[in-house]
């Protein structure tokens, strides 16, 4: 007989303070917008391939920004699962900011 065991997951936390919801949904639009919004100033300010490039590059920083921030709050074991931005957001703000 097999004991292999799934562990069961930990729920997303809920947060209850409207100072904590607030820094959680800044720091989902942030999460969610700035690659576009940098990409958008950059080509008001230079030109088209310019505003390409930075948004290939935003894309990339921001990426590395998420996965860092995903990876210091989420628990090792559920770090397979797919998060959504607002779900990392959630999850940052109980981890560091929230307690």
């Amino acid at each position: 007989m097999q004991t292999d065991y799934i562990d069961e997951i930990e729920p997303t936390p809920i947060l209850k303070s409207q100072k904590c919801k607030l820094f959680s949904f800044m720091i989902y639009i942030f999460l969610q917008f700035t690659t576009f919004i940098v990409s958008l100033i950059s080509l008001f300010i230079y030109d088209y391939f310019i505003a390409i490039l930075t948004l290939v590059l935003s894309f990339i920083v921001m990426g590395i920004i998420r996965s860092k921030i995903r990876n210091s709050v989420i628990p090792s074991l559920q770090r397979e699962y797919q998060y959504s931005d607002k779900e990392i957001a959630d999850w940052y703000t109980d981890r560091e900011l929230c307690f």
